[in-house]
């Protein structure tokens, strides 16, 4: 009995060819050898035949990546499978990948085939692949729409022809998993088949039950899944494929299956894929999500800090993570700050924890997120009694000639020093405004990224003119080799990424400040 599931990715095919995710050759190859590293049994690298780009993107991949079985998509065409060949021919494991529709919609609206004709169609172009690899996989394309008897005459025709691998796709994501696990289970019974031949569930996620139904498939005898990182592909995607690795592992009780993928490497796939495609996955989605390891309720926190156990089921450190986060945020409790700021070397009790508390409040009230820079900041402003610069005026004036760069003001006060100003040029407004500030701050830095979101006010609460909406700016900035956070909110684009940046190096200066009393400390 096989207890292992292949994983089969299909990242850069199904994943790739949906709308924001395409990818240049370069970063199909990056992608790979993240996959490769991730150990995923086979990697579907493209069509072949649908652009000379996907071609020559399969062929690198074959000819570079070692481990994984290399896959080419193909219809049962002559053309597209000798592309596939052509495409793969490098690779150490290859496989091509077959397909053609069965279902009565496929057959009268998209193909005008009958019945017998996909039949014969199945029999000669899965025989005419297995002349260029020993690994064919065929699918039935709308399988789940296709009548059940019909279902399982077109497998077991692709059986006999040749093919390795039959999968069932629920190609537009209709299917349940009740009615999934039936048809897998109707299908190991009927469908003829040789020894070593398994079934693939490739599921899609139009109703949000990918996962499920693709767990469910396994239950009823598939043992390949197929699936995309962080779930993308075409429409609302596939299953996603560190949801489904995760799942049989921590519920191996339930499902009784393993994968060969290497979990730890899951965060560096995603993050990879991210990467490439300049889209990240939403902060609350499973496993790889900003939010899927951390905890900035008070409740939730403090049960973390006794026993992580108590509220997570992964350890992050299995997908690629160093730890879980304590977030600290507006639904912090004491206990989750006293913890955190005893890790950057403050012990807090009694009133000052208090009056740290209060301030971590108010500060989380205006800007969400307090990270480890900004709560440095704070911390120091409980010593010293408030941020040493804050912005009092920012003037950007644009020339009129085109060669002329423009030149900012920036006025900033200083809790001790009182007001100061500089004026500086850059060949741009934030530019001009940045150099301006750390000629003040005398810190020089650089915006390592700026992440923007322009907040829309609703209808009935907009201001005068009709807007009201508020621009949040998270900016990052390096100083000296370290990163530092900066957070603020304004009404314009300019004004909130000018007070990040303030922000970001009072949070450098705080630290700094808190090391050398540390230090001096030590030495005494």
């Amino acid at each position: 009995m096989i207890d292992t599931i292949r994983i089969f990715d299909t990242t850069l095919r199904d994943g790739e060819q949906a709308p924001g995710f395409s990818m240049t050759e370069a970063g199909k190859l990056k992608m790979a050898r993240a996959l490769a590293a991730l150990n995923v049994d086979i990697i579907e690298a493209g069509f072949a035949a649908a652009s000379p780009g996907d071609h020559a993107a399969i062929k690198r991949i074959a000819e570079e990546i070692d481990g994984p079985a290399i896959c080419s998509l193909a219809r049962t065409v002559k053309g597209d499978i000798d592309a596939a060949a052509s495409a793969l021919k490098p690779a150490k494991k290859k496989r091509i990948h077959v397909f053609l529709g069965t279902s009565p919609l496929h057959r009268e609206h998209k193909l005008n085939m009958t019945p017998a004709e996909i039949l014969a169609r199945i029999r000669e172009m899965v025989g005419y692949a297995r002349q260029f690899a020993d690994d064919v996989e065929f699918s039935a394309e709308d399988a789940i729409r296709t009548e059940p008897g019909f279902l399982v005459e077109a497998l077991s025709t692709a059986a006999e022809a040749g093919a390795m691998t039959l999968n069932v796709p629920d190609t537009v994501g209709y299917s349940t998993p009740d009615e999934i696990f039936q048809l897998f289970s109707m299908l190991s019974k009927k469908v003829s088949r040789p020894d070593g031949v398994i079934f693939s569930a490739h599921c899609h996620d139009d109703l949000g039950m990918a996962v499920a139904n693709s767990l469910a498939a396994v239950r009823g005898g598939a043992r390949q899944i197929e699936c995309a990182m962080n779930g993308i592909g075409e429409r609302a995607g596939n299953c996603a494929l560190e949801d489904a690795v995760m799942a049989l592992r921590t519920r191996r009780d339930a499902f009784g299956f393993s994968t060969n993928i290497k979990t730890e490497q899951i965060m560096a796939a995603s993050r990879t894929l991210s990467q490439v495609t300049n889209t990240h996955p939403p902060r609350n989605k499973a496993v790889v999500g900003a939010n899927a390891f951390a905890h900035e309720s008070g409740i939730h926190q403090h049960g973390v800090l006794k026993n992580r156990e108590t509220y997570e089921i992964m350890r992050p450190e299995d997908i690629g993570l160093p730890s879980n986060q304590i977030i600290l945020g507006k639904h912090s409790g004491k206990h989750a700050l006293k913890a955190r700021a005893a890790e950057l070397g403050h012990e807090l009790d009694g009133d000052a924890l208090n009056a740290a508390f209060t301030r971590f409040k108010q500060v989380a009230d205006e800007v969400g997120i307090v990270d480890a820079a900004r709560l440095m900041a704070i911390l120091a402003e409980q010593e010293a009694g408030e941020p040493d610069w804050k912005l009092s005026r920012l003037d950007i004036r644009s020339p009129v000639a085109a060669n002329a760069d423009p030149v900012a003001r920036i006025e900033l006060e200083h809790r001790t020093r009182g007001r100061i100003s500089d004026l500086a040029s850059a060949p741009g407004a934030l530019d001009a405004a940045y150099t301006a500030i750390s000629q003040i701050m005398d810190l020089p830095a650089r915006v390592a990224d700026i992440d923007m979101q322009y907040v829309a006010a609703d209808p009935e609460e907009t201001g005068d003119d009709g807007q009201g909406a508020d621009v949040l700016v998270d900016l990052k900035a390096e100083v000296e080799g370290e990163i530092f956070a900066g957070r603020a909110r304004a009404r314009d684009i300019i004004p909130a990424c000018v007070g990040a940046y303030v922000d970001a190096l009072n949070n450098a200066l705080a630290i700094r400040r808190a090391r050398t009393n540390a230090r001096g400390g030590a030495a005494a």
